[in-house]
């Protein structure tokens, strides 16, 4: 047993190699990541400068209080580009369709760009979620805007952000450089998220995702991180105190200048 799956939720984040923030309840996580995102905005609109986000679908519990707060405050994202992690594609290599529950574009539309008001909202050409005919183009867009200002997102069973998998044959050198890609997805990953997101239905799970890269996220100016399931338990322990590994891509973010992980209670609790 490797000696930070011991430590208790109290010891958790005394000597750890990256930044934790310990909250409450999901709700308090959710609302950390939300007051970030309006509280760019709003400081980027005041300095008349744009925002980029590198915005994940999982966690989405900010989304409906960023929603709110938008909406409440008339908070105008005309300047903002929001670059989507990732999305499932089907066997063929294109999107799985809007419509399909497990559409990450679908989720945005639904519960994010139309419940905001119309002259607040962005327009169509900036929301942008990586392009599987030629991911390349999400890369240098993201280039020519200067880099994301903040990348949000979870952390996955296999360590992985966005659909970033392990490939422990990479240096971690070699992992951070790595682009906006097509790749298959983890068995690990594809049997966590079918509980959570298919009740189980492993075979109806897609194996194909495209992702943003390791590199564009980790050229984030700010790298913002929140986990709250009871397997985030021993995730956020080696995220935090494992070695350096492209065999667990988080671990990566320890060597990045600005990253917070926030742990809610239940994801603070020692693993067993």
């Amino acid at each position: 047993m490797h000696d930070y799956y011991r430590l208790s939720s109290q010891e958790l984040g005394k000597g750890a190699k990256l930044p934790i923030l310990k909250v409450g309840d999901s709700g308090e996580a959710f609302y950390e990541l939300a007051r970030e995102m309006v509280d760019t905005i709003r400081d980027h609109n005041q300095r008349e400068e744009k925002t980029v986000f590198i915005v994940p679908v999982g966690p989405v519990g900010q989304y409906p209080i960023f929603v709110r707060l938008v909406n409440e405050e008339g908070l105008s994202l005309k300047d903002c580009w929001f670059f989507n992690m990732d999305e499932y594609l089907a066997d063929d290599g294109n999107y799985i369709s809007r419509e399909d529950p497990l559409s990450f574009r679908g989720f945005m539309d639904r519960q994010v760009y139309s419940q905001i008001r119309p002259e607040l909202l962005m327009p169509q050409a900036q929301r942008v979620f990586p392009d599987p005919a030629a991911p390349e183009k999400t890369d240098r867009l993201l280039e020519e805007l200067g880099g994301p200002d903040v990348c949000f997102g979870g952390i996955g069973i296999t360590g992985h952000l966005a659909f970033n998998e392990p490939q422990p044959e990479l240096t971690p050198v070699q992992f951070s450089q790595l682009p906006t890609r097509v790749l298959d997805i983890a068995p690990e990953t594809r049997a966590t998220n079918c509980v959570g997101d298919l009740g189980g239905a492993l075979e109806d799970m897609p194996r194909k995702c495209v992702t943003i890269g390791m590199k564009q996220i980790l050229s984030a100016k700010k790298l913002r991180l929140a986990v709250f399931r009871d397997w985030h338990r021993a995730v956020c322990r080696r995220a935090a105190y494992g070695e350096v590994t492209a065999a667990f891509p988080v671990t990566l973010a320890q060597n990045h200048p600005d990253v917070t992980l926030i742990v809610n209670a239940v994801a603070a609790q020692r693993p067993y």
